[in-house]
């Protein structure tokens, strides 16, 4: 039996970035959890499919297509969901993207494509929701951050700074939303086996360096994440706010 304190039924959860990877997984967690899905990418096609494929497994998921960078389409997303009288419980900021060039090389126009795919779509989408959540005197929001919210590794220095940034994000919605009942916290993963890491994987020298520098001496997997999820969207973190907790191996906590 479910323990209620971890029951999302009768909620909606919007996931960005939800098709694929991290954020599929994390929905279907949430989906298994009760929840009720709103899958997101810019792509319609593969997001009709990940759709398909969830409500096949006995999920409730419906599509949101747009691009997490683009401020009036993402406006006029929330608008179509106030339409269709849709509100959104739980908002897992999770859309990203990598670029990895020395910082000498690396050209502006992909410094600022990083920090408003990564950082800024959180605090447009984050604002859209907390606009909502505010009359109703609740809501979860979870920030997906990285090991990078805390530590820098070189050649990632606009990813390193934008998922820093999520981590003050996250504090200044807790500081801003907290009084209005919303919880927003961050998931700071570790070194997990995601399509965004096949590069790294497929590399015997860094995959030793990450079994080796992780406690835990493996990858995580996408799925490892879900626990957590639905604890941060549930009303039993309801006292926790502004807080990033780390599923890494027990990476960021060893020299």
């Amino acid at each position: 039996m479910t323990n209620p304190l971890f029951d999302l039924t009768g909620k909606t959860a919007l996931v960005t970035g939800s098709s694929r990877g991290l954020g599929r997984a994390m929905a279907e967690g949430l989906g298994r959890a009760g929840a009720s899905l709103l899958i997101n990418g810019a792509n319609a096609g593969t997001v009709a499919t990940a759709v398909a494929e969830m409500r096949k497994a006995g999920l409730q998921a419906a599509a949101a297509v747009f691009d997490v960078t683009d401020e009036k389409a993402v406006e006029a997303a929330f608008q179509s969901f106030d339409a269709a009288g849709i509100a959104v419980d739980i908002l897992v900021n999770n859309a990203g993207i990598q670029f990895r060039k020395p910082m000498v090389e690396l050209e502006t126009a992909d410094w600022r494509r990083v920090i408003d795919t990564n950082l800024t779509s959180a605090f447009v989408i984050g604002r859209a929701a907390a606009r909502r959540m505010i009359p109703r005197g609740r809501g979860k929001i979870i920030n997906i951050g990285s090991l990078t919210s805390i530590l820098a590794r070189a050649t990632i220095a606009p990813y390193a700074v934008s998922k820093g940034g999520i981590k003050l994000l996250t504090q200044a919605m807790a500081a801003e939303w907290a009084a209005h009942g919303i919880q927003a916290n961050a998931i700071g993963p570790g070194y997990m086996v995601t399509d965004m890491n096949e590069a790294l994987l497929a590399n015997p020298d860094f995959d030793g360096w990450v079994k080796g520098r992780t406690p835990s001496r493996r990858w995580g997997q996408p799925e490892e994440l879900v626990g957590v999820t639905v604890f941060l969207a549930s009303s039993a973190s309801d006292y926790v706010n502004g807080q990033i907790i780390f599923v890494d191996g027990g990476m960021t906590a060893i020299l």
